[in-house]
């Protein structure tokens, strides 16, 4: 048996899920299967996103020229820091939710 022990303070949700209560409850069988659908499809999104910024590294190392405007490149720089830091948040997130996913004696 697991037990989910994630605390919505540490999450800055609190406010979301304030007046839930704090009984422990069995999540059921249909619950697991719609939340681990969400979790593939998460799973499929990167993978999509994997092979476009594949496409897209082998683009800027290519030999072909590229031309551009100083405005196009500084917000083709900024969109890829918006990235990069989105991601590093998502791995952020799931590695405190696998922490908060442990095994109950």
């Amino acid at each position: 048996m697991y037990e989910i022990i994630a605390n919505p303070e540490d999450y800055q949700i609190d406010h979301l899920v304030n007046g839930t209560g704090n009984a422990s409850i069995e999540v059921d069988k249909e619950e697991r299967k719609k939340w681990a659908k969400e979790i593939e499809n998460f799973s499929q999104k990167l993978t999509r996103f994997a092979e476009r910024s594949g496409k897209l590294a082998e683009l800027l190392e290519g030999d072909r020229k590229i031309i551009t405007t100083p405005a196009s490149f500084k917000t083709l720089k900024i969109q890829l820091f918006a990235i990069n830091e989105k991601l590093d948040n998502a791995i952020e997130i799931a590695n405190r939710l696998e922490s908060d996913i442990v095994e109950k004696q």
